[in-house]
């Protein structure tokens, strides 16, 4: 395994009397931000448990995961469901490692006119971008309390803050990824738990698929950030990996736009 800056271990030990190595929990591992996210916090000396939908995605994160040399486990998860979100959270604490960070970062986006939006559609993404994030949240935070310490990182988007068309239902989930940070990092902070969001930009993902013309769209991300290229997925994993460490260890409540200087606020 690569090691870079490996994470002090939080003293809970396995069977054999060794701590046992901090484990990352990624949501949404199969998909190009969430991997990348993986893929980082492993080279950064995390066990990485790697949620998401079985498939060929997650499939491919674990085989870069294990490539790398990465401690690393598949844990298979509709987050609709959130009993069973919680469930496995807890299970990996108790027989892979103690979770030390939670990266919230699975979300699913559909693009309907507000107007048109139906109920189910628009459950159906809270139930992901927003009622997921809490009760993941919560079921790390139970673990995290009585050790005195961990980091639990939203993934919202630069969208809360100017609004985007046809996408009202992801937009709002969004914002609420950000004030639920900022509620529970005031809650959390007596406790040694820090909570923070990163907001990226346009990042070249699946998610660009919902653009009907893919060039008009890049012109329009480079006319409106301050440099002049697209970014990386491992530069938003790096602002993460900055969140999840001890670099950080003063740092909560707070949301990071990573979005080559489109928004600054």
């Amino acid at each position: 395994m690569a090691e870079h800056s490996r994470p002090a271990s939080s003293g809970d030990s396995g069977s054999s009397g060794e701590p046992r190595r901090p484990v990352a929990v990624v949501t949404g591992a199969g998909g190009a931000l969430g991997r990348a996210t993986a893929l980082r916090l492993g080279a950064d000396g995390f066990a990485v448990a790697a949620f998401g939908r079985d498939g060929d995605s997650l499939a491919e994160t674990m085989r870069q995961l294990e490539e790398a040399g990465v401690t690393c486990r598949k844990v298979s998860v509709d987050l609709h469901d959130v009993d069973k979100l919680q469930s496995e959270i807890t299970a990996v604490d108790a027989d892979f490692g103690p979770v030390q960070v939670l990266v919230n970062n699975a979300a699913i986006y559909p693009t309907t006119p507000f107007v048109e939006i139906p109920v189910s559609e628009f459950d159906d993404v809270v139930a992901v971008n927003q009622r997921a994030y809490f009760f993941g949240a919560q079921a790390a935070a139970r673990l995290m309390v009585p050790r005195g310490s961990g980091s639990i990182i939203n993934i919202g988007s630069i969208t809360w803050g100017g609004g985007w068309p046809l996408l009202a239902s992801y937009v709002s989930t969004k914002g609420a990824a950000i004030a639920m940070a900022r509620a529970l990092a005031r809650e959390l902070g007596p406790h040694g738990i820090r909570v923070n969001t990163v907001t990226p930009g346009a990042f070249p993902t699946a998610a660009e698929e919902i653009h009907e013309n893919p060039e008009q769209y890049n012109e329009f991300v480079l006319d409106h950030q301050s440099l002049k290229r697209r970014g990386g997925n491992a530069e938003l994993a790096a602002v993460v990996s900055f969140l999840a460490g001890d670099d950080s260890s003063f740092v909560t409540g707070q949301s990071i736009n990573v979005d080559g200087g489109w928004r600054m606020d």
